[in-house]
């Protein structure tokens, strides 16, 4: 696949290329040229900014491959990359973000619409959108996650601040704020769910492990974990636009470590017993070996 190199030669007085807004190839900017600027960019391979160098769009970009920068990359529309997505500094779309790999910026991630990653979204910063966060591994940021919609990340969710969604937040595994976790909706995790001061849903509150809270914890519907471990308040079944049932008051869980019941009926149940399987062992039969396997 051909390469174009960006020089200084080929950028008028305002920093801007004009030569060309697409390429079937691979284009490259040439180091130290500070933010360069395209009315749009879509190439068919990588677009490569080296150090020193950034991107800025007027409206799209695009590359069938990956997108990296030293410094930021900005764009008035969309960004999208068939692979990753990186930036030393910030990545800024006036509309959505989306990559086959994972999204990387040393600054903070923000976009008008949503973002969206095969694997991680990882920022130095905060990360916000104007409609959901979706990642098929990780999402951290060291600031703030706040997305106009929903939150959801095949593993964990971690921010050094708050975390912020207009409809519900799901984890695969844990889910770790600073400060606040706040939901539209529901927030569900598959591991457990940390805050460094309220955690707050519009409807349930779910996670496989434990739920801690430096401040309260309020949920519209239910709250079941195995544990949990509130300083102040907890409120359960408190949604506002109706009368909910007997069950969406419940907080299941197997121990309450601390925190008062304010509002809701607490169920303590019973340590659920580990399943005991014999898959992946060797028996040997008349002689021969055999491994087992799940029925």
């Amino acid at each position: 696949m051909k390469t174009f190199l960006i020089t200084k030669g080929h950028l008028n007085k305002n920093n801007s290329f004009t030569k060309f807004t697409s390429f079937d190839g691979n284009v490259e900017i040439e180091e130290n040229l500070g933010i360069v600027l395209f009315e749009s960019l879509n190439v068919t391979g990588d677009i490569l900014a080296r150090n020193g160098s950034g991107i800025e769009a007027g409206s799209g970009i695009e590359a069938g491959w990956g997108i990296e920068a030293g410094l930021g990359i900005k764009a008035g529309l969309g960004i999208k990359a068939g692979l990753g997505i990186e930036a030393g500094s910030g990545i800024k779309a006036g509309l959505g973000i989306e990559a086959g790999l994972g999204i990387k910026a040393g600054w903070g991630i923000e976009a008008g619409s949503g973002i969206k990653a095969g694997s991680e979204i990882k920022a130095g910063w905060g990360i916000e959108a104007g409609s959901e966060i979706k990642a098929g591994w990780g999402i951290e940021a060291g600031w703030g996650i706040e997305a106009g919609l929903g939150i959801k990340a095949g593993w964990g969710i971690k921010a050094g601040w708050g975390i912020k969604a207009g409809s519900g937040i799901e984890a695969g595994s844990e889910i770790k704020a600073g400060s606040e976790i706040k939901a539209g909706w529901g927030i569900e995790a598959g591991l457990g769910i940390k805050a460094g001061s309220e955690i707050k849903a519009g409807s349930e509150i779910k996670a496989g492990l434990g739920i801690e809270a430096g401040w309260g914890i309020e949920a519209g519907s239910e709250i079941k974990a195995k544990t949990l471990n509130v300083k102040l308040r907890i409120f359960a079944g408190i949604c506002d636009w109706r009368i909910p049932n007997k069950e969406e008051t419940y907080i299941t869980v197997e121990k309450l470590i601390s925190g008062t019941i304010a509002y809701g009926e607490l169920k303590i149940v019973q340590p659920s017993a580990p399943i005991l399987s014999c898959a992946g062992k060797i028996v040997e039969v008349d002689g021969k070996k055999y491994k087992l396997v799940e029925a």
